[in-house]
């Protein structure tokens, strides 16, 4: 039997062979970095002061809270807007911030994660660190961010509390590359803090210590992209003017994005409502335009919530005599037809309506059921079966104002303690789209003796007057 040697083994060429081992056995690389890993086992105590530090805000002790308020501490150790030794700036740069400061890098309309932004436009920076740097101004970002919600709900899904984490991801990534004391105020909610309300605006100025007359309102500037511009040349319209309209409340000079960065000329624009529109010229006084025609009779008010009608009541009908009926305090209409009816038995005249409150109060309550604002026709038949069973005409009032007279009296009435002695809340915008969806303008022929139209005209004192001429929605 041969027992001839084995042949040796050929040496493995490594000439054009890659070193990497086999993918088996290939070590799966970490994103996990010797930093984080360090980060990650140093004490609480020893670990640097984040850059930016969080806080939340509420508009009342009642309220939750709905504002998000960030400070950036700059890498140098400067000190923030906040700090007594910044106080010698008097000027304020503020912005908004999506489509302001900065778009998405995606190219979609809503942020897709934290990482997708980018600039708005390549000059953001450098601009905004001249301003800080060289024209002596505070900076600030003013937001709306009604995608947010800082409600404390456990059963939310994951993916609504991880937004706000998101946020304030990549508002601190923003922040890190201008790294200049900043700060941001982002509104969640449809309260005081939103834009064009002034809820943010006074808030800052608290925290800077600014009292409203040592502010340099003349120089002063907010730029946003919500400025009402019409749609020109390829360019979409404006989805709303609330910039615009916020500059205007607080008193300082406006901008959009293309003219503060790129030095365009201003584009026309147009505001959906003005309420200086709906302040009388003269301040003679009004004679009524109501006249009592029968001794015994029902007046019903027909009008969307926020339209006038709890004013028109006590000013024109309580002094002639009429009794209330009013389904907001009595609840179901059966009851109001009892209460109504038995008025009329008393020799009382009946007005049918919404009129919450005293004298005092300058604006409608609000409904939520639309029963109570007599929007249709079967809804005021009930009053005009009342009126033949005790043999009285019934008269109408109509109350014509628009929708955005009606949310505006609304938003004015519910966010402030001037005109909101009783504290009720505003509204949603269902209760006005639930009014137009069953709206059915009144005709004589159902049954009514005279109908009487009332269009909206603001009626206050001069204090009242300065707040309601404000923008609020």
């Amino acid at each position: 039997m041969s027992t001839s040697p084995k042949p040796a083994k050929r040496k493995r060429s490594t000439i054009n062979v890659p070193v990497s081992p086999p993918p088996l056995r290939r070590k799966v690389q970490s994103t996990t970095t010797s930093s984080a890993v360090s980060s990650f086992f140093t004490p609480t105590s020893k670990k640097p002061p984040e850059k930016v530090n969080w806080q939340e805000r509420a508009p009342n002790d009642n309220t939750p809270n709905s504002l998000l308020v960030g400070k950036y501490n700059p890498a140098d150790g400067s000190k923030s807007g906040f700090d007594a030794g910044d106080g010698a700036r008097k000027k304020i740069a503020a912005f908004d911030f999506d489509s302001t400061l900065i778009q998405t890098s995606s190219g979609k309309k809503f942020v897709f994660d934290s990482q997708d932004w980018k600039w708005w436009h390549p000059s953001v920076p450098g601009r905004l660190r001249k301003l800080y740097l060289e024209e002596g101004y505070k900076i600030v970002v003013i937001s709306n961010q009604g995608g947010l919600s800082l409600k404390q709900d456990t059963k939310a899904p994951k993916s609504l509390q991880s937004k706000v984490g998101s946020f304030k991801t990549k508002v601190s990534a923003i922040f890190n590359q201008l790294d200049l004391p900043l700060s941001i105020y982002a509104s969640t909610e449809k309260d005081i803090y939103r834009k064009p309300r002034t809820g943010m605006w006074t808030k800052l100025l608290d925290d800077y210590n600014i009292q409203a007359a040592d502010l340099d309102l003349e120089h002063s500037i907010f730029v946003g992209d919500a400025g009402g511009r019409h749609a020109e040349a390829g360019k979409p319209k404006d989805f709303s003017c609330s910039d615009r309209n916020f500059a205007e409340n607080i008193g300082i000079k406006f901008h959009t994005p293309e003219e503060f960065f790129l030095g365009e000329s201003p584009r026309p624009f147009m505001r959906t409502f003005e309420p200086t529109d709906y302040v009388p010229d003269t301040t003679a006084e009004v004679s009524s335009p109501f006249t009592k025609k029968n001794d015994l009779d029902v007046v019903v008010f027909c009008g969307s919530p926020g339209a006038g009608k709890s004013t028109f009541y006590w000013r024109f009908l309580e002094p002639l005599g009429y009794a209330r009926v009013n389904q907001d305090i009595l609840k179901t209409r059966d009851k109001c037809i009892k209460v109504a009816g038995e008025y009329l038995s008393e020799g009382k005249s009946v007005a049918v309506g919404t009129f919450p409150g005293s004298p005092s109060i300058p604006y409608a309550n609000v409904l939520s059921h639309t029963d109570n604002t007599n929007a249709d026709a079967e809804v005021r038949a009930k009053w005009v079966e009342l009126a033949k069973k005790y043999s009285v005409p019934i008269r109408c009032v109509h109350f014509t104002a628009d929708a955005k007279i009606c949310e505006h009296n609304d938003a004015v009435r519910a966010l402030n303690k001037t005109m909101n002695p009783e504290q009720r809340s505003i509204l949603s915008s269902l209760a006005f789209r639930g009014f137009a969806s069953r709206y059915q303008q009144p005709k004589l022929n159902e049954g009514f003796q005279d109908i009487l139209e009332i269009a909206f005209k603001f009626t206050g004192s001069e204090e009242e007057k300065v707040i309601w001429t404000r923008h609020w929605i």
